[in-house]
């Protein structure tokens, strides 16, 4: 096996390992949302500014989970990455990081472009 194919096979199994992480958190997160509601509703003293909150990490957290399934079921590995800005991971053809909006695509001048 190549060091590129190795480092490939490793990433896939990083990608493998943190989508579980992530699922776990994601799961733990729900309990604790819909228990922090249930506990809010006994008391009769809702913080909506809390849920708001809770609901937003519980967000985050399912959206970096979405975009690492995505990768994993790419048939072709192709090449993915991480954004330079956040370290979030991205696909092959993304133009833009998905957590952070940073462009992925090197700039290149457009007189570079054209012909010589």
């Amino acid at each position: 096996m190549t060091v590129a194919a190795a480092a490939v096979t490793e990433e896939r199994v990083d990608l493998a390992r943190r989508r579980d992480e992530l699922a776990g958190r994601l799961v733990e997160l729900q309990w604790d949302l819909g228990g922090l509601v249930y506990e809010m509703a006994i008391r009769d003293h809702i913080r909506v500014d809390v849920l708001v909150s809770q609901a937003a990490t519980l967000q985050e957290v399912d959206n970096e989970l979405g975009e690492v399934e995505r990768i994993l079921r790419m048939e072709q590995s192709g090449t993915t990455g991480v954004c330079p800005n956040c370290h979030s991971p991205h696909s092959g053809g993304a133009a833009y990081c998905w957590h952070c909006g940073q462009p992925l695509a090197a700039h290149v001048a457009s007189h570079s472009i054209g012909p010589q």
